[in-house]
């Protein structure tokens, strides 16, 4: 590359820097004969051809232009445009193409517009789609809602319970009778057979029933007769 101040034709690489994302190297250079330095920048060449046949160089700013007339009046900042131009170059130089059509493009800034901003999707897709009359709006109009339910639908959606269900070894929550069940010491055949073969307990011997209800009263022992000791 020639120098900028005195034309010669031999320079020197000194730096150079990825920048624009990885999509442009920023070299600088010294100039062999005059010392000075300046900078370059390199980019891959992608070709846009238009409708007339005619190709030029894709701009950023140009594919801007379009996208700023539709979001007169919406509420979309500068900073927006900007990160929509970038994912729409990032888009076509994914392609892998030297060279694009026009209207490509167009459709390629269709999906991000959607995402920023709804109506002006509408105001850029009337003209790249080619709306004919209000049965094309209302057409786009009913797949746009059927979209937004069904992301609403999906959102409200609790993944916790969803992932329970799906989860064959999930336990449902026992209650507290079979808690308190934990709790309790094993039963080994043996001790349960004992308990089964073991007499229903019955009433103390030594009292009889007094007739009424279930009192009873205890015997009384008889009496000693009492022995004379005197001579």
């Amino acid at each position: 590359m020639h120098c900028p101040y005195c034309r010669h034709a031999d320079s020197r690489v000194i730096d150079s820097r990825v920048t624009d994302d990885g999509t442009a190297i920023r070299r600088r250079r010294s100039c062999q004969q005059c010392n000075r330095r300046f900078t370059t920048v390199e980019t891959v060449t992608v070709s846009v051809v238009k409708r007339n046949g005619v190709s030029e160089p894709f701009s950023r700013d140009k594919v801007l232009v379009g996208v700023r007339k539709a979001c007169q009046g919406r509420p979309v900042s500068e900073d927006d445009l900007a990160l929509l131009g970038q994912q729409v170059e990032e888009a076509v130089r994914a392609t892998g193409a030297a060279e694009i059509a026009s209207h490509e493009i167009g459709l390629a800034v269709l999906e991000p517009l959607r995402a920023l901003d709804e109506v002006a999707y509408l105001r850029f897709a009337s003209v790249y789609r080619a709306f004919e009359d209000l049965a094309d709006f209302e057409a786009e109009i009913a797949l746009l809602r059927a979209e937004r339910d069904l992301s609403s639908v999906e959102r409200s959606r609790d993944p916790s319970s969803v992932e329970r269900s799906r989860d064959p070894e999930a336990v449902e929550p026992r209650s507290s009778v079979e808690r308190s069940r934990d709790h309790e010491p094993p039963q080994t055949p043996v001790a349960a057979e004992l308990r089964a073969a073991a007499p229903a307990p019955t009433r103390a011997a030594g009292r009889k029933s007094s007739g009424a209800g279930d009192l009873s009263v205890p015997e009384r022992a008889p009496a000693r007769p009492a022995t004379d000791n005197s001579p």
